[in-house]
């Protein structure tokens, strides 16, 4: 059965329908796109976003894995916001769309969660 849009509810969201997500930082000013979602396997609960900040058409730029819980979505900026800002963000731990699977090592999880001071999931 097909849900009309009215039917959905509020409190769920698909996948596909937060990648791309614009993120602002914590003045309001766009910082970023939300790239992917990262998901605990035996929890299913979001542990990170990654974000795409300075690229151009998805291309350049540095990806940014950060704690899912710094970030709350606006419903007037109709994207993600951050605490932070783009300062804070161009000086945190990255990787290059190359090195993608960087996102999954715990050594740079690890130092994320240090960098964002943020209790680790694990």
């Amino acid at each position: 059965m097909m849900l009309k849009d009215k039917e959905r509810t509020s409190d769920l969201i698909s996948s596909d329908r937060v990648e791309g997500t614009a993120v602002f930082g914590a003045d309001g000013d766009k910082i970023g796109n939300v790239q992917e979602m990262l998901i605990e396997k035996i929890g299913g609960q979001v542990t990170d976003v990654v974000i795409s900040v300075g690229s151009f058409l998805g291309m350049g730029g540095e990806l940014h894995s950060l704690p899912w819980s710094k970030f709350s979505y606006d419903t007037d900026l109709e994207g993600y916001k951050l605490d932070v800002t783009e300062d804070q963000l161009r000086k945190a731990p990255a990787f290059k769309q190359a090195d993608r699977e960087t996102a999954h090592d715990r050594d740079y999880q690890t130092t994320v969660y240090e960098y964002w001071q943020v209790p680790t999931y694990w």
